[in-house]
């Protein structure tokens, strides 16, 4: 089976294709915008926004809130593509399901839309990218892009196989079990030591204050946030709290890597950072140094673990494709390794929204006009599932994937424009090297039993049972005792 699914790859992508980060989702931002803001006139602009839901607006954010994805898919199938809501969070918003209208939300200027408000930087900090807009969120995107493209991340790519093989090492042979929490171990382990280059009882420490922070502060980032924490033992005291102890342990992580005799030539995220400076000649100061990390700490191991974990439970319903991948494997091919890759983050979309916050007098969003001060959600599940986009939706066929690239704006799961997630191609590269590596170990069954239901982790989308594999057998038997 697997060599009829796979003999039907076209030889064009079976040849000479680049390892591990195909030019998918491109940021590319044409010059000539496409997204028009209205002229200044004596006269305001006529405000047209979509259809808003007849119920009360306390009920839309309520249901919005407890199940994005599901308020989303039945609002979108009564008032079509575009909507209005009214949000705790977010305010009055125009939820978006249409990938040319995300085409122009994404391409629009950073004077015209700015990141979604609040945001992330709520938990992650004021010094976090994802706190920028315009010009300073430019100047940080080029400090923080080598490290996680072209070569840069060639560097990283044992650390990761090092990894997984340290993790599935203890996998109960012969069993079925839950495949995320390795998937979380693997990733935090992998973006720890890519980080800052060597392994440790610092890093240790982090190790255990980052996975409950990330799991509280991801639930915090979809509430309001209230005005005072009201205390050390309420949830939003908590997180300051933990926060306190991570700046103590990277600080000290700091002043130990500066003072590093071989500081200079090493090529770890911290150290690239430390020698990084503006275009002024300025650095980055060692509070924003803080936060990003922890937004490269936090961010960038979740969604990979979880997207990793819909990959198990995807492969273990498909045979077929699970076949071709395990015979793909032990080659050095990952072209169907790639397609599973992307499919999975279709239809299994691990962060479903990509917010906008309109900074302009009005923005013309195709047919509506939209004031100052909304939001604009880009719906990314909703457009991952569009039949007109993607034929059989609900269908996982990664072999779509196999004799074209994804449109740029059809298949988001990282975002789009001048705000698409900088760390997408080492994500890339992670997932590919992750399955590689476990399926050159380990047989995994199939099963007849049914997909696996959402759960939501607050930011990030995780299967229901944890990405449960069916009976894993170690075919290597010094590893599996390892």
């Amino acid at each position: 089976m697997a060599a009829s699914w796979y003999g039907r790859v076209p030889s064009v992508l079976t040849s000479g294709t680049p390892p591990y980060h195909p030019d998918v989702g491109s940021n590319t931002v044409t010059n000539q915008a496409i997204s028009a803001i209205k002229p200044a006139t004596n006269e305001s602009p006529v405000v047209t926004l979509p259809p808003t839901p007849r119920i009360p607006k306390a009920l839309q954010g309520i249901t919005f809130s407890i199940s994005r994805r599901w308020t989303a898919q039945q609002l979108a199938r009564h008032y079509g593509k575009v909507f209005t809501l009214s949000l705790p969070v977010y305010g009055p918003s125009v939820v978006v399901a249409d990938s040319q209208l995300a085409k122009q939300v994404f391409t629009a200027s950073p004077e015209a839309l700015g990141n979604i408000q609040p945001n992330l930087s709520r938990v992650l900090g004021r010094g976090s990218v994802f706190a920028l807009d315009g010009d300073d969120h430019r100047r940080r995107r080029r400090l923080l892009t080598p490290p996680f493209h072209g070569k840069s991340i060639k560097t990283y790519e044992h650390i990761i196989e090092e990894e997984t093989l340290r993790v599935i090492a203890d996998w109960p042979d012969g069993r079925s079990f839950a495949t995320l929490p390795s998937m979380m171990r693997i990733t935090l382990n992998a973006i720890l030591r890519a980080v800052f280059g060597a392994d440790g009882d610092q890093l240790d420490e982090l190790r255990r204050l980052l996975p409950p922070w990330v799991t509280l502060g991801s639930r915090l980032a979809t509430l309001p946030a209230p005005k005072r924490s009201y205390g050390r033992y309420t949830p939003w005291g908590q997180l300051v709290a933990q926060r306190r102890k991570y700046d103590a342990i990277v600080d000290k992580l700091i002043d130990d890597k500066r003072a590093d005799t071989d500081f200079e030539r090493q090529n770890d995220v911290l150290a690239l950072m430390l020698r990084s400076s503006y275009e002024d000649g300025s650095p980055m100061s060692r509070n924003d140094i803080r936060d990003e990390l922890l937004t490269l700490l936090g961010a960038g191991h979740e969604t990979t673990a979880a997207t990793l974990g819909w990959a198990f439970e995807r492969l273990s319903r498909h045979p077929e494709v699970l076949a071709a991948l395990s015979a793909e494997a032990g080659t050095d091919d990952n072209t169907v390794r790639q397609a599973v890759i992307l499919e999975v983050q279709r239809t299994r979309t691990v962060i479903d929204i990509a917010g906008r916050h309109v900074w302009a007098p009005a923005f013309e969003l195709g047919d509506w006009v939209i004031p100052h001060g909304y939001s604009i959600l880009v719906s990314i599940s909703q457009i991952h599932d569009d039949a007109e986009l993607f034929p059989d939706p609900e269908r996982f066929e990664p072999q779509r994937f196999l004799a074209a690239k994804p449109s740029t704006y059809a298949w988001i799961p990282f975002g789009g424009g001048t705000r698409r997630c900088v760390g997408a191609a080492f994500a890339n590269m992670e997932m590919d090297i992750v399955l590689r590596t476990v399926l050159r170990h380990f047989t995994i069954e199939s099963t007849t039993a049914p997909g696996e239901r959402w759960h939501s982790r607050g930011v990030a989308y995780t299967p229901k049972k944890g990405g449960k594999s069916w009976r894993i057998d170690a075919t290597d038997t010094v590893l599996s005792r390892a």
